[in-house]
């Protein structure tokens, strides 16, 4: 006779199903997200980039404001568009693994916070495009997700995602003229803030233990049996308890 599967074993089997089922969803995400930003770039392209100068953040401009929106979905240049493609692909499908509504939560957090910041200290009469913002707020979320949610192998990811990709701290700081430092840094931070903002709440509580009774309080708390009258053997006759 064959033994089934224990219950460790099929726990185990949901959890790699459950994993696969997230990974094929986050897959599916980025693929979405990226194509929609190389169609933009047709776009974008084929009308001399004019969607960049119109829908790109203008900086201290109030009038540009809604334009926090859409700047993350525009390029100025083929090199541009394809230098953020393989981070954000990368990034995106680490950051969408532990799920899609809490990968879109932390997304829409990124860009406001990258853009609004880039919005606020980019020089006056300047026009700010790109997913970089984007790209460098899933890394800062990756590299902090594990810590908030207190889950070693997200830990593990992020020091592993840090060590490989340790050059992209160095666009946090002003460098090359041309490349918005501020919506990098500002992208980072937020990544960092949606790792606490998004952090995994549930409470873990102890597996209780019920310690079985001793004999002797198990006998108090059991109701006594029925007395049962007396037999008198001296004449075989049935004692009743006194009145």
């Amino acid at each position: 006779m064959n033994d089934g599967p224990t219950s460790g074993q099929v726990l185990g089997a949901r959890d790699a199903e459950s994993l696969v089922a997230d990974a094929r969803r986050a897959l599916w995400v980025m693929v979405s997200f990226v194509a929609v930003l190389w169609i933009v770039q047709v776009v974008n392209w084929a009308n001399d980039y004019r969607l960049s100068l119109e829908y790109g953040i203008l900086a201290r401009d109030v009038d540009s404001l809604p334009t926090v929106l859409s700047s993350p979905f525009l390029h100025f240049s083929w090199g541009h568009i394809e230098s953020n493609s393989g981070p954000l692909f990368v990034f995106g499908f680490l950051a969408a693994l532990r799920g899609v509504r809490k990968f879109l939560g932390v997304t829409a957090l990124i860009v406001l916070v990258s853009g609004l910041g880039a919005w606020l200290t980019h020089p006056p009469g300047t026009v700010g495009a790109g997913a970089s913002g984007v790209v460098l707020g899933y890394f800062g979320y990756i590299l902090v997700r594990g810590l908030f949610d207190r889950r070693g192998v997200d830990i593990v990811v992020g020091l592993v995602m840090a060590l490989c990709f340790a050059y992209q701290f160095s666009v946090l700081v002003p460098g090359e003229a041309g490349i918005s430092w501020q919506a990098h840094l500002f992208g980072f931070l937020g990544g960092v803030l949606g790792g606490w903002v998004f952090r995994d709440r549930r409470a873990k509580t102890a597996p209780t233990e019920v310690a079985a009774a001793p004999p002797a309080a198990r006998a108090e708390t059991e109701p006594a049996p029925p007395q049962q009258p007396t037999v008198h053997k001296a004449d075989d006759a049935v004692g009743r308890p006194d009145a």
